[in-house]
């Protein structure tokens, strides 16, 4: 562990702590030496590389190590650690750190209060969230706009229709108007809710909106300059279908769009091609050209419907358009094509990867796992595009996620394959490492 953590912060220095013990009786020169951090500047700054590298569940360990050093930690760092189970959406972690900070007599102030809420949006927990919002006037800590909007979109991730409009009549009394961030958040509450309302499309969706176009605009909304020198978004603190993307150059996200942003998401989800397209003119009507995220959604909404052609033309007149081609788009289309596995679906995933890897795009982490992950449920086929999925993975040397080795391990098991057959014993070994890392029997 603490040569993983010397390695994500850039420090080279000799294991320090044998079996979960320091060595102490050592010279303050050899001590120096072995340890990563000396202080709770340098500890926040190991944080932070370990929030920017995704590595969340390292949180508890840097925690642990502060505490064996003997370094108290500081506002910053409880807001960096806080910050850092936000984004990886771990629930426990977040009210640990919380209790942690009270302890040494820290109450947290508003700001982190709303990044406590956004984490129970995050992990969908909503009672947890309203808990936060009463613990807030226990401790006197006056809520502010954003806190409502927070608690709004913490409460729509689980579908809690009833504690939405809640929140909407209680910002209504107090003068608050409703802005896009609270739109979207009522399109994801309906669509969240099960099941979902027959009128959902027709007139939810459609009316919110319109009602949006015309939004009050809220006080004290904007993020902090705290929460933007971690890399907080509005769209991440409130949790929108977005947030992933906002940080993109060029034309791939329009913010303006938020609401529409919201809604053809919606309609992906549900697979309603009649309200997207009727979104789609809008828009048109609106003087506003889609941005990829929505062209995404688009072509979500038409391949997970079953309509492959117009899935892929969406796909073609982006391609076309002279915009900068896009990863994501290939990495929807090629998803998409596989939904059913068919074999007209199935020749177009095949063709979509091989045309993206000739064209240089490579496949991260995350999307190579889902990839993989979906391509390794074809049972009747020949198992081109799993394979050809995991080939690329092993050429650029980027490590699958668990849940994907394990699919495809199954899928190739499940195979009339040679027990010796190199690609087989490869896999297997991938998988039982994982496996024995991951701690399942």
């Amino acid at each position: 562990m603490k040569l993983l953590l010397q390695s994500l912060t850039g420090h080279y220095r000799s294991v320090a702590r044998v079996l979960g013990c320091r060595y102490f009786a050592v010279s303050t020169e050899e001590y120096s030496r072995r340890n990563y951090a000396n202080n709770a500047s340098e500890y926040n700054t190991v944080v932070g590389a370990v929030t920017a590298q995704r590595r969340h569940f390292l949180l508890r360990d840097v925690y642990d190590d502060m505490m064996l050093d003997g370094v108290q930690p500081t506002r910053d760092v409880f807001h960096s650690l806080i910050v850092g189970t936000m984004k990886g959406a771990r629930l426990e972690d977040g009210f640990y750190f919380r209790d942690q900070m009270k302890v040494m007599g820290l109450i947290p102030d508003v700001n982190l209060y709303n990044i406590l809420i956004s984490l129970c949006g995050k992990c969908k927990n909503s009672d947890h969230a309203i808990q936060m919002l009463e613990e807030m006037k226990k401790s006197e800590v006056k809520p502010n706009a954003q806190t409502f909007i927070c608690l709004l979109n913490a409460c729509a991730a689980a579908g809690r229709l009833d504690r939405v409009y809640a929140i909407v009549r209680d910002m209504t009394a107090a003068g608050v108007g409703l802005n896009k961030f609270c739109y979207a958040g009522l399109i994801s509450a309906h669509k969240n809710k099960t099941p979902v309302a027959d009128d959902f499309a027709t007139k939810v969706v459609i009316e919110f909106v319109e009602r949006s176009k015309a939004f009050l605009a809220v006080d004290n909304t904007s993020v902090t300059a705290e929460n933007l020198m971690m890399g907080i978004s509005e769209e991440e603190l409130y949790n929108l279908p977005s947030a992933e993307y906002v940080h993109r150059r060029g034309n791939f996200l329009v913010r303006q769009l938020t609401v529409y942003h919201a809604a053809f998401h919606a309609c992906a989800d549900l697979r309603n091609v009649e309200v997207m397209e009727t979104l789609l003119e809008m828009l048109k009507n609106d003087g506003k050209t889609p941005d990829v995220f929505i062209v995404m959604q688009v072509m979500r909404c038409y391949l997970h419907s079953g309509d492959i052609d117009r899935g892929h033309k969406t796909f073609e007149d982006y391609m076309n358009s002279g915009n900068p081609p896009s990863i994501e788009l290939y990495v929807i289309l090629i998803e998409g094509a596989m939904v059913g596995y068919t074999p007209k679906g199935l020749q177009l995933a095949q063709d979509t990867l091989v045309n993206m890897n000739s064209r240089g795009f490579f496949l991260s982490q995350k999307m190579g796992s889902d990839l993989l992950l979906a391509a390794s449920g074809e049972k009747t086929g020949g198992y081109t595009i799993a394979n050809y999925i995991w080939d690329m993975m092993q050429a650029h040397k980027i490590n699958l996620l668990f849940p994907a080795v394990e699919a495809y391990y199954k899928g190739l098991r499940d195979r009339e394959i040679p027990e010796d057959d190199p690609r087989l014993l490869l896999v297997s070994r991938t998988y039982d490492n994982l496996r024995l890392r991951a701690g399942r029997p």
